[in-house]
């Protein structure tokens, strides 16, 4: 049977291969630790599990409105107003399957055959394959790890061509945690404003910030940019919501209407009780939030600290997410392996400790370690991974 070309075209995920091995292995009895995980391990807070159980009971089991429901629509546009300053109307909002699927529909209104879309490097997975399924061009640039992995103004204006239609920023990022300045926001949003290019703004990450450092939205930074942007997000890493599968996209009125007439299609709308779920997660207070981010700044920390005492091992310290993507080339470069890959694979085998190659991020001299697990198995996993390193060097 021939398949379409759209999908032949999908390159296959690094992620979904290594947590496949895994399991395999867990459920052969080995003791695998299993850093690749792309969601916090804490449970979704008690609130939310309430207000769902109380929409069932209520009967708020049916269709809604293929944008989103307007009480969840509201609690978005005042979480706007609180956390960015800026005011949304609810017909600059849709809401969507899980944020990955507001990306996806995105691309789908925006994109002609042929249209280039920037994507810094490293990137998240499903960046490019959703653009080359809206028939779009990635268009890679590389951003320096001498400088945090973030693209400068001069890389993104070189980047641009006749065909270029947007670019995507993801701050904090996944999967290197970094986070952009309001000062490099404005200088990129400059070019992009120059060019008239869109600004699509994946900030799914923003609430889980460590330190003194802040997230800043480029649509906060001026009503130009906010025009030019779409802001992509969503309550999965924020409120520990990851299978409830709600998102949300704001931004031009005209993009936003196009989104949900393709939605309507496609999915109808997103489910009625995790709607109901995620209004009470924006309309109640932020502390079981900071409960969890105190938890990931501590295992930053040490599991950072402990990644320093590997020999030939370099790290950007991130400033948010859950995520380190360390810089393995040297020691790789010592060991009889050919490829970051292939040393990933090895690891898994040795020392049962799963870990996802930068390959899969555009980065192929790095690896990403996710710390959304406990201290226990933090630690122990820095030593498995010190282990290996030095049996090879």
């Amino acid at each position: 049977m021939e398949l379409a070309d759209r999908v032949q075209s999908l390159t296959p995920s690094t992620t979904l291969a290594i947590t496949s091995k895994a399991k395999a292995l867990k459920a052969e009895g080995h003791d695998v630790i299993g850093l690749g995980a792309g969601e916090p391990d804490f449970n979704t807070p008690q609130y939310i599990l309430d207000a769902a159980k109380e929409a069932m009971e209520e009967g708020k089991t049916k269709y809604t409105a293929s944008g989103g429901l307007p009480e969840l629509k509201e609690a978005i546009i005042q979480k706007f107003k609180r956390d960015q300053g800026v005011e949304y109307k609810d017909n600059e909002i849709i809401v969507t399957t899980g944020a990955k699927h507001a990306l996806y529909t995105l691309f789908q209104v925006l994109l002609n055959r042929g249209d280039e879309v920037i994507v810094p490097i490293p990137y998240w997975v499903s960046y490019p394959e959703q653009i080359k399924l809206a028939e779009g061009q990635p268009v890679y640039v590389k951003a320096s790890e001498d400088n945090s992995f973030k693209i400068t103004p001069e890389q993104l204006e070189e980047s641009v061509t006749e065909y270029t239609k947007a670019v995507v920023l993801n701050s904090p990022s996944n999967p290197t945690g970094v986070l952009y300045t309001a000062e490099e926001l404005k200088a990129l949003g400059e070019v992009a404003l120059k060019h008239n290019i869109f600004i699509v703004s994946d900030e799914i990450y923003e609430k889980l910030i460590y330190g003194d450092k802040e997230h800043v939205s480029i649509a906060q930074l001026s009503d130009e940019l906010k025009e030019q942007t779409i802001i992509i997000n969503g309550v999965s890493k924020s409120h520990s919501m990851t299978g409830w599968r709600i998102g949300y996209a704001a931004g031009n009125q005209t993009i936003i209407q196009a989104m949900t007439n393709l939605a309507s299609h496609a999915t109808s709308n997103p489910t009625s009780i995790a709607q109901y779920a995620a209004i009470a997660a924006y309309n109640h207070s932020e502390e079981e939030i900071d409960k969890m981010k105190v938890a990931f700044e501590e295992r930053l920390n040490k599991l950072y600290n402990w990644l320093l005492e590997i020999p030939n091992v370099t790290c950007v310290k991130p400033d948010g997410a859950f995520y380190l993507f360390p810089n393995v080339k040297a020691v790789v470069e010592q060991s009889p392996f050919d490829s970051v890959d292939e040393w990933v694979k090895q690891l898994l085998e040795e020392e049962k400790l799963a870990i996802v190659p930068g390959s899969g991020f555009g980065a192929e001299d790095n690896v990403r370690l996710s710390y959304a697990t406990s201290l226990d198995q933090l630690e122990e996993a820095a030593a498995r991974l010190k282990r290996f390193v030095e049996k090879y060097s």
